[in-house]
């Protein structure tokens, strides 16, 4: 597959699809063989940890949105041997047979030179700190329900009854004297006095029920936290910038 320098640059960090059209990850070097030509790339497929799958570009070709498409299924392509995430090392025989095999592809003969990583466009990856904010529940106090017993004076009034005794003296007249004999003589009549006095009972009855009850409450508080991100400064010379 011939490719201008625009659409080499343009490769780095492109999706790559297999022959079906799905997504098997990004392209993230590019080998060339001894005329410049790019023959490989290495394709970020996220399984592999810190390795990229090999893809020949033979026989791909670049869609119209930039993605790459490769007349191979997504299992070849995992599958395929790999190398490391960042490696500028050339490809030597060894893994050149290897891909070849993989892919049943034939290998024109030795190679004179063996593929070179190209470079990419220079580039840094800008990062910076992002704040995630959750919560977490810990103990705030524990509020009792405690009953306790005091004393107090309670006045009232009791309606209470008591004999009185009063000294009544009828004389004797000639009319009703014949009733009564003459006795001179000690003498004694008794009467029985009651009287009644306040009697304080004590019983104890349920007046009222008393529970805790817990509502939860959400209000706003507000965080405070430091966070760094990174800033690009380019140095270009004056002749050679271009604003974008």
């Amino acid at each position: 597959m011939r490719l201008t320098e625009q659409q080499i640059r343009s490769l780095y960090g492109q999706d790559v699809q297999d022959r079906s059209g799905a997504k098997i990850g990004s392209v993230g070097q590019v080998w060339a063989d001894a005329a410049g030509e790019p023959t490989w790339v290495s394709v970020k497929t996220g399984v592999m940890g810190h390795h990229e799958s090999m893809a020949p570009l033979q026989a791909a070709r670049m869609q119209n949105d930039g993605r790459l498409q490769v007349p191979y299924d997504k299992a070849t392509v995992r599958s395929a041997p790999s190398v490391e995430t960042g490696t500028d090392q050339p490809l030597n025989a060894d893994q050149l047979a290897q891909l070849y095999q993989h892919y049943q592809l034939q290998q024109q003969g030795p190679a004179q030179q063996p593929p070179q990583r190209m470079p990419g466009a220079p580039e840094v990856v800008r990062s910076e700190e992002r704040i995630q904010v959750g919560t977490e529940s810990e103990p705030a106090g524990t509020a009792h329900l405690r009953k306790r017993v005091v004393t107090e004076n309670v006045q009232t009034t009791v309606p209470v009854e008591h004999d009185e005794v009063s000294v009544v003296r009828e004389p004797i007249t000639a009319a009703n004297r014949g009733d009564t004999r003459p006795d001179i003589r000690e003498e004694q009549r008794d009467m029985e006095l009651r009287a009644e006095h306040p009697v304080v009972v004590k019983e104890q009855v349920p007046v009222e029920r008393v529970r805790l009850n817990k509502d939860e409450v959400v209000e706003e508080q507000p965080v405070n936290a430091q966070v760094r991100r990174e800033l690009v400064d380019a140095d270009v010379p004056d002749r050679a910038r271009r604003d974008r």
